[in-house]
């Protein structure tokens, strides 16, 4: 038994129109594979064999039919898209293969997809592209941002180096910007637009995505000038004739899941809401983990793009996403982060000290001696000119303060402030019998005793204090948790 490889590389998923349409060349053997779906948190265990295989014969090309024809026609001419989706016996077999042969795969992509697929729609969408190019990145890499092929092609969208680096995607020994679902999913919009504008023809555009432009170009020009997939259909690279009716497939079964008794297959622990913060100093995801009580795996699953869990904020910023819960709680405890087992988590050969004129807290450039350390809850229209107006800062700072790369915010989100303080705060004050003072006056013991306000952190008390850490003053006041009231006094040696 003769068997064809089709090694599935491209990524877009466009709307279809339907127009029935043989090939004008049989396929008498088809194998496609998509990279392994090997566990990664996101990913399940695959059984047996890891990758996804699906394997079709001379005397297989015609299966016993799971229903006739005309539904499928009809089920695809019901689906909202902008590409011809045409339907004949090659497409036939791949909906066959997703939907009979290979169904538990597809439980698996179905449970994915509720992850990346928003993700994946929102950026398309800022494009101004079909949201069903989603569909791509299932041929692609079958929603692993960990999939390499054996060309190494990398990502959910499976860029080439080159190719990334085109778009404007880092890659370097810590950094593989190729396997960050956000950033290579902006890269292949933009590629895809710059497709587009070529053959203004999405069909084309998704084949030109697998076997490059001058391929495409030149199986028109073989074919006498057509510009049909299925008129060039046999001038094309023996991978690229089954991609686009991988795509269609794909498209149709996950669609159709429910019409074949197929349900999603979750992942063990499903990834919470996310937020983002910039991170400018070296860090490993497991300092992280362990101050902050997250689960490792999940934060390597969110971060995909450190290729040893360590990011490398000296050399540039770092994007980190991580719950949103815990966003506040890894601004207020950074420092001990960063020192967290650095020796540990951080080779001598990475680990260096702070760059001159670099600040502890990670980057502002604002010194917030003096300051209050407050918090804004964001309103519904406010935004960041508005709120620095308010409270006499630079939008700048703000950003800096909150590690936004962006200036959008959230209403509902809390944003971390500096104001200045009065002028009567600044000095000690003292009543009979009552403190009214911040801090107490010195009691000639090299000690002196702080007293809690609202709003309040270790982290930003010991900003207050030279060479003073938050588990400095956790441990002069036996303090078991970071956690402070109002009104509380705590010792800080001097």
């Amino acid at each position: 038994m003769i068997l064809k490889k089709i090694h599935i590389l491209a990524l877009a998923i466009v709307p279809l129109t339907l127009w029935a349409q043989e090939p004008s060349e049989p396929i008498d053997s088809l194998l496609i594979e998509v990279d392994s779906l090997k566990r990664g948190g996101l990913m399940l265990p695959a059984t047996g064999n890891d990758s996804m295989i699906v394997e079709y014969a001379n005397d297989e090309l015609s299966f016993v039919k799971e229903l006739h024809d005309s539904i499928y026609i009809e089920r695809l001419k019901k689906l909202p898209s902008l590409v011809n989706l045409t339907y004949n016996n090659v497409v036939r077999n791949y909906i066959h293969a997703y939907s009979i042969r290979r169904k538990d795969k597809l439980e698996v992509l179905l449970g994915l997809q509720e992850y990346y697929f928003p993700m994946i729609e929102d950026v398309l969408d800022s494009y101004g592209l079909p949201l069903e190019l989603k569909y791509m990145a299932v041929i692609e890499s079958a929603l692993n941002p960990r999939a390499v092929s054996r060309a190494g092609a990398t990502g959910l969208w499976q860029f080439m180096l080159g190719t990334g680096r085109m778009y404007k995607l880092n890659v370097n020994t810590f950094v593989d910007e190729r396997r960050d679902p956000y950033l290579a999913s902006h890269a292949a919009a933009k590629y895809l637009q710059d497709l587009y504008a070529t053959f203004n023809d999405w069909v084309l555009v998704i084949a030109a995505y697998n076997c490059g432009a001058g391929n495409v170009n030149k199986a028109i020009r073989r074919s006498g000038g057509k510009t049909s997939y299925w008129d060039i259909y046999p001038y094309l690279p023996r991978e690229t004739r089954g991609y686009v009716p991988a795509f269609i497939g794909a498209m149709y079964a996950m669609s159709y899941h429910k019409e074949h008794n197929i349900s999603p297959r979750y992942v063990d622990t499903p990834l919470p809401e996310t937020d983002t913060i910039i991170v400018r100093r070296n860090v490993n995801l497991a300092q992280i983990s362990e101050v902050l009580d997250i689960p490792l795996q999940q934060l390597n699953d969110l971060n995909p793009q450190y290729r040893r869990g360590i990011l490398p904020g000296y050399s540039s910023a770092c994007i980190l996403r991580m719950p949103e819960a815990y966003t506040t709680r890894f601004i207020d405890l950074q420092d001990s982060i960063y020192r967290h087992k650095a020796d540990i988590y951080l080779s001598n050969s990475f680990k260096a000290m702070e760059p001159a004129g670099r600040s502890s807290s990670g980057g502002a450039t604002v010194n917030v001696a003096g300051r209050d350390r407050i918090y804004h809850t964001i309103r519904s229209g406010e935004n960041l000119g508005s709120i620095a107006t308010k409270y006499g800062v630079s939008v700048n700072s703000l950003k800096e303060w909150n590690d936004l790369y962006t200036s959008r915010i959230v209403a509902g989100k809390k944003l971390v402030i500096y104001v200045k303080k009065p002028a009567s705060k600044t000095a000690k004050k003292t009543k009979t019998g009552t403190e009214t003072a911040s801090v107490a006056a010195n009691t000639g013991t090299n000690e002196v005793f702080y007293t809690v306000k609202s709003g309040d952190t270790l982290w930003s008390i010991a900003k207050q204090y030279q060479n003073v850490s938050d588990k400095d003053i956790m441990q002069w006041n036996n303090l078991s948790k970071a956690n402070i009231k109002p009104g509380m006094k705590l010792k800080i040696k001097q």
